[in-house]
């Protein structure tokens, strides 16, 4: 029987990783020099939202006390404290499941790609044993408008020769599940993008997706 889907795209963060703690120290360093209330809430509505979005969210109704040159600013130092934090990151990092179902996947001749707007997801691949194991990687690098705005999945499509309709998108963030959606193809959330049941598929565990990738 032919297979639903020929390849998998995956968001990085949230998904095959976890930097959650790196982005909130680096933010919290950046709130904290400017004087301005952040914490785990502010934090979790950054999730799958671009840089300077997030900062915006960050600033809040303080946003246009700044200038454009002054949030770019803000903006790189925030990225050049997370980079600090992910020096500290290593295979160790990558779970065992994660990287067993990886294997896995390979086997069933599907193709792989990264999804990310970070523009970091080089390093990480890097310090996690990952760099040279997608068969495409689009990113921040590569794009110029991130999610829920398609433009990420649609060029990793395109890397990997394949159209939208034969790739699943696994994400743990609502704005990636709308990039996909607009891309034109399904998506199984995981973690907290599951809770809202918007995606084609729920996974309680990373490992799950091996099912999906079965019918």
């Amino acid at each position: 029987m032919k297979k639903k889907y020929r390849a998998v795209l995956f968001d990085l963060d949230g998904v095959i990783c976890h930097t959650d703690k790196y982005h909130y120290l680096a933010w919290k360093e950046l709130a904290d020099g400017i004087g301005i209330n952040f914490d785990e809430k502010i934090n979790n509505r950054m999730r799958g939202v671009g840089r300077m979005q997030s900062l915006d969210i960050l600033l809040g109704a303080h946003s246009a006390d700044f200038s454009a040159d002054e949030k770019m600013r803000m903006a790189e130092k925030k990225n050049n404290d997370y980079k600090r934090y992910l020096i500290q990151m290593n295979p160790d990092d990558l779970e065992d499941e994660v990287f067993n179902t990886l294997k896995i996947i390979r086997t069933m001749g599907l193709k792989m790609a990264i999804g990310s707007s970070s523009k970091n997801t080089p390093l990480i691949l890097k310090q996690i044993g990952l760099k040279s194991f997608f068969d495409a990687v689009s990113d921040g690098n590569s794009i110029s408008r991130p999610k829920p705005d398609p433009e990420v999945y649609l060029l990793a499509c395109s890397l990997i020769s394949e159209e939208p309709k034969a790739c699943l998108v696994v994400e743990d963030a609502v704005s990636g599940i709308e990039a996909a959606f607009a891309a034109g193809m399904d998506c199984a959330a995981m973690g907290d993008a599951a809770k809202y049941k918007i995606a084609t598929y729920d996974l309680a565990r990373f490992s799950d997706i091996l099912s999906v990738l079965s019918i």
